[in-house]
This record gives structure tokens, C-alpha cells and sequence, in this order.
């Protein structure tokens, strides 16, 4: 063998060891384990509002015309990667029967099971009477009457934070003590944990709306994770409730330092606002996709009982379209968004009510 021989030797050797060692480094991708469903869609021209995949209760959420309602939908689905879902995407459903969607794992070792739940409110009026606790997380939530969901909180976001399992370690929750019936809804400030203060959090405020919270945001981008809103038809006029408030000890600011002089206020709101896609608490005060607001001018202490009535003022130049939205909030504390307020504040509501 010749010099030149040998060396074209070595670099053959060379290369087949580079590639036995390439190949045994690379193993085949193990198959995916998740099992969600990631979208779900359906034409906009069967819509009333954007659909909603609520992951923590494993819902689709469904806001549809009439028309969709009465001869069924074909939804286009789409899953982790390599999962199967029954049905399969493409397929109808139909709505005089309960819709569940299963999807499982490519790894064939989860299953999650997604129920379909078509919304739409009909008198829009409130009383709190009926509360569900989640089944992991054991925080409330507050459902209609038909146990279908309009109304969400902070809740789901915090039960990622670290906050113990049992529905008082949450801002939102059901109380006796009402206005009229048998409950009404309670929301306290509350301190922030470890885990929170980490991304700058110090502190909870209690929150209620309407519309649907979005878990996939609730610690990179909290205020985005409140979709405010649910589809309304019509002018409304007044927004009418009762609510009693104490705010707590020390107003603090967002670092966690306590403001002296100032004294914390709640806020109950509403904004009527066209289209179909939710705004969230970066823009619920500043779109100009809202047409009209009805808003609490004083969130300072009440004792008692205390009744509102307060008209929508309807912004110059700004009109009503085909598709609207009508959002209602409210807080124990008024900056809770910009996380100040006092810890300890307490905000109850009672019997609300939009009126055209």
C-alpha cells in the first residue's frame, strides 16, 4: 500500500467512525405524550364570538348563529403532534346530543376528553346562585343556571402560582353573605407567593368578568390572558347591581411597598365594544373598538348593602355594529391590573343586571 493509499485509508476509517458515532448519538424522536387539542375552527359567517379552547376545564367554548346552532357544525381540529382525536376533524356534530372530543397521545399513554358547550346568554341578570369547584386546582367558579359558564376570574391563572388547594386560598369565591338569595360573589385581595413574586407579582386582586380566562398566558402575559366579553345584541342602556366594599389596611404598589395616604377603591364596569375577538386588560380602557361605558364613579368604602344605576355614555362618533361585545368587571382592587392595591380588600356583588 502505498503513502497516499494509506492516508485515503485513515480518512475513509475517519469518516465511517464519524458517521457509526453520528448515528448512534441520534435516536428516534420518542413519540409525543401530549394530548390537547391546539385549535379548533369553524367559518366566521357561523359566529357570534371568537371560540374559545378553555384548557384548564378541557371545554370548547362555542358562540354561534342560530342557523349553526339548529343544523350542526363541521369543526377542523387540530392536536399535539401525532395525537388522534374521536371524532375526527372534518366531521359534524350536532347539538341535541352532549358532544365529547377524545384525543389521545401519539405515545398512547394520555387521553384527555374535551366537551363541546355552545353559549349564549339570554336574560342578562345575575344573582351568583350557582358555583362549581374545580376539580384539580378546588377553586369556584360561578356558572348559569344550566351550569354552562359566561363569568371567569384571575382564579385559574393563580392555581398555577403555588396557592394551596382549597377554594378560600383563591380571590374569587361564593358567599352567604348576599344581597338577595343564597350567594353572591366575593373577591378579597390577596398576597402574592413565591412563585408569583418571581415574575414581579407581589399581590392578587379579586376579580370577576365576563368572558373566559386564558391560561396559556396567565404567567408570561397575565393581562392578555383576560378575554373580556361575551356577544350582545341590542342597545343597552343602564347597568344596575348592588355591592359592598372594605378596602384593607395599606395600599401598597407594585413592588410591594406600602403608600402612605392612599386608600384602595374597587371597580365594577361595563364596555359594550364591537366585533368578536375579546379585548383583554391591556385595551379594555383604551380601544377604540369601544362604543359605550357604564362605570362605578366612586369605589370608595361601603359598609352596607349599596345600590348602583349607572347609564352608558356613548362615545361621539363611535356606533354600534352587527357583532358586539358586552363586557362586565369587576375588582376588589381598582389598579389590581398594575398590581397595586391593599391586601385584605374586600369587594362583594349581588344581582347585576344590563338594560336595554
Amino acid at each position: 500500500m502505498t503513502h497516499n493509499q494509506f492516508i485515503r485509508s485513515l480518512q475513509a476509517l475517519a469518516v465511517v467512525s464519524a458517521f457509526a458515532v453520528l448515528q448512534a448519538c441520534i435516536k428516534d424522536e420518542p413519540p409525543n405524550p401530549e394530548a390537547d387539542i391546539e385549535t379548533f375552527t369553524l367559518p366566521d359567517s357561523l359566529l357570534t364570538g371568537d371560540i374559545f379552547i378553555d384548557q384548564s376545564n378541557r371545554k370548547i367554548l362555542l358562540y354561534l348563529e342560530p342557523e349553526a346552532f339548529e343544523s350542526g357544525v363541521a369543526p377542523v381540529i387540530t392536536t399535539s403532534k401525532g395525537a388522534g382525536i374521536s371524532p375526527a376533524s372534518g366531521d359534524s356534530i350536532h347539538f341535541d346530543r352532549e358532544n365529547i372530543y377524545t384525543v389521545t397521545s401519539a405515545s398512547g399513554e394520555n387521553q384527555k376528553q374535551y366537551t363541546v358547550e355552545v353559549v349564549s346568554i339570554g336574560e342578562w341578570k345575575w344573582g351568583f346562585e350557582h358555583w362549581l369547584i374545580h376539580d384539580q386546582d378546588k377553586y369556584q367558579y360561578v356558572v348559569e343556571e344550566d351550569g354552562k359558564q359566561v363569568w371567569s376570574s384571575g382564579n385559574p391563572g393563580i392555581a398555577i402560582s403555588g396557592v394551596s388547594k382549597r377554594p378560600d386560598a383563591y380571590p374569587l369565591r361564593a358567599t352567604n353573605d348576599s344581597e338577595s338569595g343564597t350567594y353572591a360573589a366575593e373577591m378579597v385581595t390577596l398576597k402574592g407567593t413565591v412563585i408569583s413574586g418571581l415574575v414581579g407579582i407581589k399581590l392578587f386582586a379579586g376579580s370577576l368578568f365576563l368572558g373566559n380566562f386564558d391560561i396559556s398566558n396567565a404567567l408570561l402575559e397575565p393581562l392578555k390572558a383576560t378575554q373580556f366579553g361575551q356577544p350582545y345584541t341590542g342597545r343597552a342602556t343602564r347597568f344596575t347591581g348592588y355591592y359592598k366594599y372594605t378596602p384593607g389596611a395599606t395600599y401598597q404598589d407594585k413592588a410591594g411597598n406600602a403608600v402612605p395616604g392612599v386608600t384602595d377603591s374597587c371597580a365594577i364596569y361595563a364596555v359594550l365594544y364591537t366585533g368578536r375577538t375579546r379585548l383583554d386588560a391591556t385595551n379594555i380602557h383604551t380601544s377604540d373598538r369601544i362604543v359605550a361605558r357604564a362605570e362605578l364613579p366612586d369605589g370608595s368604602g361601603r359598609g352596607n348593602w349599596t345600590r348602583f344605576d349607572i347609564p352608558f355614555t356613548y362615545l361621539p362618533g363611535r356606533s354600534t355594529t352587527r357583532d358586539m361585545m358586552m363586557a362586565i368587571v369587576a375588582s376588589s382592587s381598582k389598579d389590581g391590573d398594575q398590581y397595586r392595591g391593599a391586601i385584605g380588600s374586600r369587594l362583594v356583588i349581588d344581582s347585576l343586571t344590563i338594560i336595554q
